[in-house]
């Protein structure tokens, strides 16, 4: 194609970059992409074939090749890359162009960023990317923050390339700011808590139960194939099935034990307790991530720190039922731990996000899209501020109604020894979330008498102050 051409520039040829480019491509968009790796250009260029793409290592013929004014997406690393990416465009760019970043970026940076570019006259978009590789070329879900008028500038553009559910994109405008890096934030710790509660099921099913990997496979064909249909449920079963072909041994047991985190999950830990909104089954999850990595000592203490026989005796096919229902139960709650700290985000923080919204692109193309959210998407448009799922009356029934199977896994972990911080973790969230009384009356007591903290009363306002040893 002639030069200048380029309805819009992506910045960043990966696997992601390149998949992405192909998408936008594949619906009628012409792409120019930049990365200084000539290996990664010519990749696009022989992916693309007769596609309206070019692909460039030099920012001035990126650059040139653009429509103005331009829009310019990232898909780099989170943090100095996005930083070194905009600093490198900046010379090239005038007012009135539109750097997009489509990377896991921290919120934080995301405000930053948007302030100093505003003030060049250059507009910022932060755009949470979810679904992987697949997702890239065949639709993700993307949540948008930014300035209304830059999104609209690429509205077509995003729409026709993210996945669809009927006939509805999973994108749309959530709000100003950082509100799209911000959701997908939470995506991320919801995400987080999913793999936790699945990962803890297998440890059920395998220390516990005794199942080989066939029957686990089975399992979790079968709780996909039911309520619990999902994406992460999808590949959990996939997974199980999968022979190595170095070994001729099932693949998952040749991984090691030991799991990595990029920071998401522990951004919206962090994010949630400064807004003082719990997330405890997000931050069990986080927390097994990081106690996974010390591998060492905890093989060290296998030999030392004796525990019950981690063998289930009693009935197996009643305790998968069971099992299942409280997958389904913890569930719920882990997706309404993040709804809820979006709740209270976008009020502390001016997003006036629409929880509706956040639900159905969240249906499909990226890693936690679940039939669950169907039923979630409907509590939301029945109130649309509904500060907790808990509260709604059918999700909150769900829960309530599975609870016997809830506390039957816990019980049934704690009897075997098998660790369940996220099953125990959505229990108590769901326990003290029903408790008309908590015991921060005594915290509140201990604070005052060590600290002089003050207190609140229930028979009087204001705050009061005891001389503890004195009385």
């Amino acid at each position: 194609m002639d030069s200048a051409r380029y309805d819009i520039g992506m910045v960043g040829l990966g696997v992601m970059g390149q998949n992405l480019v192909l998408n936008m491509a594949d619906h009628g968009f012409a792409v120019a992409g930049f990365d200084k790796d000539a290996a990664k250009a010519q990749a696009l260029r022989d992916a693309a074939g007769e596609r309206p793409v070019a692909a460039a290592t030099s920012l001035a013929e990126f650059i040139g090749l653009l429509r103005t004014p331009r829009a310019i997406m990232m898909l780099v690393p989170a943090g100095p890359p996005v930083d070194s990416v905009i600093h490198d465009l900046l010379p090239h760019l005038q007012a009135g162009d539109l750097i997009i970043d489509g990377g896991n970026s921290h919120y934080v940076d995301t405000d930053a960023r948007a302030r100093a570019l505003a003030a060049q006259g250059i507009a910022y978009l932060g755009v949470g990317v979810s679904g992987g590789e697949h997702g890239a070329r065949h639709g993700p879900s993307l949540m948008p923050g930014g300035s209304p008028a830059a999104y609209e500038r690429v509205r077509l553009v995003l729409e026709a390339v993210a996945a669809h559910v009927g006939d509805a994109p999973c994108v749309t405008y959530l709000g100003p700011g950082s509100a799209g890096h911000y959701v997908k934030m939470v995506h991320n710790g919801i995400e987080y808590a999913l793999m936790q509660l699945i990962a803890e099921s297998y440890d059920l099913l395998k220390r516990g139960l005794g199942l080989n990997n066939a029957e686990l496979a089975t399992v979790f064909a079968g709780w996909n194939a039911g309520e619990l249909n999902g994406y992460l449920m999808e590949i959990t079963a996939q997974i199980f099935a999968h022979v190595d072909q170095r070994t001729g041994k099932t693949l998952v047991d040749e991984i090691l034990d030991e799991a990595r985190q990029k920071g998401t999950g522990m951004w919206t830990s962090q994010d949630a307790m400064s807004l003082q909104a719990p997330v405890p089954t997000i931050d069990a999850a986080v927390a097994q991530r990081d106690l996974s990595g010390f591998k060492a000592e905890r093989e060290a203490a296998s030999h030392v720190l004796a525990g019950p026989a981690a063998r289930f005796t009693g009935d197996r096919d009643a305790f998968l039922a069971s099992l299942g229902d409280a997958l389904y139960a913890a569930t719920i709650v882990a997706y309404g731990q993040g709804m809820a700290l979006l709740h209270v985000a976008s009020q502390a923080r001016g997003y006036a996000l629409h929880l509706a919204d956040v639900a159905r692109i969240w249906r499909g193309g990226c890693i936690i899209r679940a039939a669950l959210l169907e039923r979630i998407l409907a509590a939301y448009d029945r109130q649309p501020d509904l500060p907790n799922l808990l509260l709604d009356p059918e999700l909150g029934a769900v829960v309530a109604g599975r609870q016997g199977d809830l506390r039957a896994v816990v019980t049934t972990g704690v009897a075997l020894g098998i660790p369940l911080p996220g099953f125990m973790s959505a229990l108590a969230y769901f326990d003290s979330y029903r408790s008309a009384w908590l015991p921060a009356n005594l915290i509140q007591a201990q604070r005052d008498y060590f600290g002089a903290h003050t207190y609140e009363r229930i028979d009087s306002q204001g705050v009061f102050h005891t001389q503890w040893e004195q009385e």
